[in-house]
């Protein structure tokens, strides 16, 4: 990745945005979408302690001496249409509240992320977001089901799959958690999966390895194996080499070898 995705709460705090009409009004409506207050006098937002800012002047050498001063300053700075000059850039925002999902290319192409954006609006259900709010009602119903975290992201990685019984992707799913959590099959534990891959390429990785490695808790992997394999599993998930395993895991465990060989 060249950059690192993040969603900043601004909710009542001020957000700088620099400039006018039609370069710099797409930004505020941005800013205060999210909720945040629009300061636009540079030296007001630096006393009143903004963390983000959004340049829109026509004059490009304005556009870069505010940016130097805002970053001495300790804000984060965005330059409409200058990816050079930018610590961060806006995606394009596909908004199923509480649910959001942003697609970004860099600076690259505005217009390829607002295509993307769009093409993703036909396959997630208007209730998407409403299926995200009853799982957080239910998440004390649902660590009593399974107390054990493994156990439990393991069960709602079942559900929430395609096919699932809470798939996100298929409407009503909101209305059929409860029946969910009252059937649901206890997880076993321990679960092991291992594979010898062949290809250091992870668009080779099959459709179910790439599924296991990304739900996996555990990989056990030797020092050699490429990262770009590894960096298809979860971030969070314990890495470990093989001298370093343990037989007492409670969750899905994958193991991974590579033979290069072949």
């Amino acid at each position: 990745m060249q950059q690192l995705p993040l969603f900043h709460s601004i909710a009542g705090q001020p957000v700088l945005v620099l400039g006018e009409g039609e370069m710099a009004e797409p930004k505020a409506r941005l800013v205060a979408r999210a909720g945040g207050r629009i300061v636009s006098d540079m030296q007001q937002a630096i006393d009143e302690g903004a963390r983000l800012a959004f340049v829109a002047h026509d004059d490009a050498a304005m556009c870069e001496a505010d940016a130097i001063r805002l970053r001495c300053a300790g804000m984060l700075v965005n330059v409409v249409d200058r990816p050079d000059l930018c610590d961060f850039t806006t995606p394009s925002i596909l908004d199923r509240d509480p649910v959001l999902l942003a697609v970004g290319t860099g600076g690259a192409s505005a217009g390829l992320a607002k295509q993307l954006r769009l093409r993703l609006e036909k396959l997630l259900p208007a209730d998407l977001g409403t299926l995200a709010d009853r799982l957080f009602a239910m998440r004390e119903a649902i660590k009593a089901r399974f107390p054990v975290m493994a156990e439990r992201r393991r069960a709602l990685d079942a559900a929430l799959g395609e096919g699932g019984a809470l798939d996100p992707l298929r409407a009503g799913s909101a209305e059929r958690i409860a029946d969910w959590l009252e059937q649901a099959a206890d997880v076993q534990p321990g679960e092991v999966h291992a594979f010898t891959l062949t290809s250091a390429d992870p668009d080779d990785l099959t459709l179910r390895q790439a599924r296991l490695l990304g739900s996996a808790d555990v990989v056990i992997a030797d020092a050699g194996m490429p990262a770009a394999i590894l960096q298809r599993a979860r971030a969070d998930a314990q890495r470990l080499l093989p001298d370093e395993a343990r037989a007492d895991s409670q969750g899905l465990t994958v193991i991974l070898r590579f033979d290069v060989g072949q």
